[in-house]
């Protein structure tokens, strides 16, 4: 094949791996942040204003009115979520293996060792506490075989270019194949191009831990402040590969030759690209709670956004004609060997509050707002970005008896991406969220949490136009959690 027209397929290869270093796993929250802390979140998740050693993520300030002595919290979690991209496109129907307009391409995320643990030490007016937790990330996701977007362009490329070389690839075969070399060229000028064929994998992981560690005080009996760091260390690894082929066939010519169909690979020109990343962060936090009365608590908590560069250690099979061509450098270049990554984590600005028109009944509410239009990603993605994401949530409890608490809540997350943002491993969809659950108390010092939490998301079709017809994509997400958790107190 011509180095013009290779140039132009592979560089599509390109484009595999250019998506690749947005993938991200989020479990319930902003784009990159995990709001499920611990398991009382699952069965509860309006916790911006409770009072409560697992309210320690999101109202850090309301752990001040604790009792006295140690409060500890250890919580598991597992969680799944399925990425679907129904991806309907003209020329998929050159597909040799599935000829259909319409592909599905499946991606399983599974997280299934979600652990945090929080714990605070409070004596008179001050309260020293800590948690170490997975703020983002936290398992794999899987495309067996691969994305629609690439396979889209990949077809496109194909079938623009290969059939003005196919003769120059077909001559070789049809001599060694016994034609004669005169007659060879003449012969492959009839074959025909019948449509491609592609075996392609990606896989993604991020784990983003968080070391907190913070202290409130008094300043009068019933308000309190918090002041924090949480140090983040990111470790996330992107591979995955690319092998591509096409179809023919060569009519039968009488006297001369018999006809024949087959594939042939283009091996030489797969992609191979296994990177790992690593990088650190610091997030300050503050936060302030009013303890009212009996009945009421009002509490607020600000994020600043993490500064974060990863860092690449990679190792990848790039064919030279790719390495050499300057637009596919640039889609490949974040991840060359050694290179740092911009991937800052948003600020966050949150507010809720907590009711309890009687003893043994609490309702909450909550607000979220996530700065991030200003958090500055790789090739300046955040001005994709048309609004700022903003969560809502409510939730009830009922002590309806002495040794258990039932409790229900609702969330509900908008985002503000533009069509442009998306793409197969970076989209997030706008999405209610529902809670159920229990607490256990087995003693005066032991209660066990269980929930789980459920995301209904909003499918989006985005469509795109382009020189073989218009593509769509919907995008569709399902997520499920489950979790326990213990608490202790002495």
């Amino acid at each position: 094949m011509k180095k013009s027209t290779m140039k132009k397929v592979l560089l599509v290869l390109a484009i595999f791996n250019f998506q690749l270093s947005t993938f991200n796993l989020v479990q319930a929250g902003g784009l990159v942040t995990n709001s499920n802390q611990n398991v009382s979140f699952l069965r509860q998740m309006s916790q911006d204003g409770i009072i409560d050693i697992t309210g320690l993520y999101l109202n850090p300030a309301g752990t001040a009115f604790l009792k006295d002595g140690w409060h500890i919290s250890a919580n598991w979690q597992n969680a799944r979520q399925s990425r679907d991209i129904t991806t309907t496109f003209p020329l998929f129907t050159q597909n040799l293996d599935n000829n259909n307009p319409t592909h599905k391409f499946e991606g399983d995320a599974l997280a299934p060792f979600i652990p945090s643990i929080h714990a605070s030490y409070n004596h008179g007016k001050w309260s020293v506490n800590a948690s170490i937790s997975l703020g983002g990330g936290g398992g794999k996701c899987e495309f067996d075989q691969g994305i629609g977007s690439f396979e889209a362009a990949y077809a496109g490329a194909l079938a623009a270019n290969v059939p003005t070389v196919l003769p120059t690839m077909l001559t070789p075969g049809l001599i060694a194949a016994g034609v004669p070399a005169a007659a060879a060229p003449t012969l492959a000028a009839t074959g025909k191009y019948d449509g491609y064929a592609m075996n392609s994998y990606m896989k993604g992981r991020q784990y983003y831990f968080g070391l907190s560690a913070g202290a409130t005080y008094k300043f009068i009996d019933n308000l309190a402040g918090f002041v924090g760091l949480r140090a983040v260390y990111a470790t996330c690894n992107y591979n995955g590969f690319v092998e591509p082929s096409i179809g023919y066939s060569i009519p039968a010519i009488p006297g001369m030759f018999p006809g024949t169909t087959g594939r042939a690979d283009l091996a030489n020109y797969g992609i191979d690209l296994n990177c790992d990343q690593t990088g650190f962060g610091v997030t300050p936090i503050i936060g302030i709670d009013y303890k009212i009365n009996k009945h009421w608590n009002i509490a607020a908590r600000y994020e600043a956004e993490t500064k974060l560069m990863l860092k690449n250690k990679t190792e990848a099979r790039v064919p030279t004609i790719v390495a050499s061509n300057p637009s596919a450098t640039a889609l490949l270049g974040q991840f060359e060997d050694g290179k740092k990554v911009q991937a800052n984590i948003p600020g966050i600005l949150s507010a809720g509050a907590q009711y309890s028109p009687i003893e043994k009944v609490r309702i909450m509410a909550g607000w979220h707002y996530y700065f991030d239009k200003s958090a500055k990603q790789y090739g300046n993605k955040q001005k994709l970005i048309d609004k700022n994401t903003m969560e809502f949530s409510a939730g009830a409890e009922w002590d309806c008896c002495k040794w258990v608490t039932i409790s229900g809540s609702w969330q509900n997350t908008r985002y503000g991406l533009s069509d442009q943002y998306m793409n197969d491993l970076s989209f997030n969809l706008s999405n209610n969220m529902l809670g159920v659950g229990v607490r256990v108390h087995a003693t005066e010092q032991i209660s066990i949490d269980a929930g789980y939490m459920h995301t209904f998301y909003k499918d989006k079709t985005v469509t795109t136009a382009t020189a073989a017809g218009t593509k769509t994509d919907t995008y569709s997400r399902e997520n499920r959690v489950f979790g326990l958790g213990v608490n202790v107190s002495f």
